[in-house]
């Protein structure tokens, strides 16, 4: 009977474990697709081609932690704009994903980083300031509506503590890519070049739009239901 019940509690925890482990590959990934990292080199190229590679270095660590604290902020306090505005989880994943295929589509057509704000006057603006790691590069080129929206709608679907931890661990894990990719940005565009960026771009892109549509599917279903 012992036995039996140890059995019971294993499988049960190797079933959490693995529930938990599948929600940070699916958080990792939906947000690298909608962040893009690899969008941004080109951009903190041209905005750190006369910096040292220690400053370069610099710049990657803090855009890395300044987009982890703006979407772990995004994660826990998200929830509260929601209740204050009187918005639904469902019509904010209809206007999540609205956002989320319209980047998608921005990142199809070659046209991110105007859609994401980084103009040329924004860029010239930019190459002036001594500090850019927090604007433009964590926002908005990297944290926008897009990612903000889909970790509000996760933190109201998943409430179980280690889903949050886990969910928190993605967002961390991201962060270090987006540090780890500025910082061998001038590598990448050198091996890559515009065209290669463009094209990871353009596959991303696609990957986006399909979150963007579930979301959209997911939100209209439940509403279809409840009326």
């Amino acid at each position: 009977m012992r036995l039996r019940y140890f059995n019971m509690l294993s499988k049960k925890r190797n079933y959490l474990c693995k529930k938990t482990m599948d929600l940070f590959i699916y958080v990792f990934a939906a947000l690298f697709s909608v962040l893009n990292p690899l969008g941004a080199v080109p951009i903190f190229v041209g905005l750190t081609q006369d910096d040292s590679k220690q400053e370069r270095s610099r710049i990657s660590l803090w855009t890395g932690i300044n987009v982890f604290i703006i979407l772990t902020i995004s994660y826990f306090i998200g929830k509260y704009a929601l209740v204050f505005f009187g918005i639904s989880i469902d019509a904010l994943r209809i206007a999540g994903g609205i956002v989320i295929v319209t980047s998608g589509f921005a990142l199809l057509t070659g046209n991110f980083s105007k859609k994401r704000g980084v103009n040329k006057k924004v860029a010239s603006d930019a190459m002036q300031r001594n500090d850019i790691a927090l604007s433009p590069l964590a926002i908005p080129m990297l944290a926008g509506p897009g990612s903000m929206s889909l970790l509000i709608a996760m933190y109201q679907e998943h409430t179980e503590v280690a889903q949050k931890v886990a969910t928190c661990l993605a967002i961390l894990a991201v962060a270090f890519c987006i540090f780890l990719i500025l910082k061998s940005a001038h590598y990448i565009s050198r091996i890559l070049g515009s065209s290669g960026i463009v094209a990871i771009s353009r596959v991303i892109g696609f990957i986006v739009i399909a979150i963007g549509v579930q979301y959209i599917a997911n939100g209209v279903v439940t509403i279809f239901k409840i009326v």
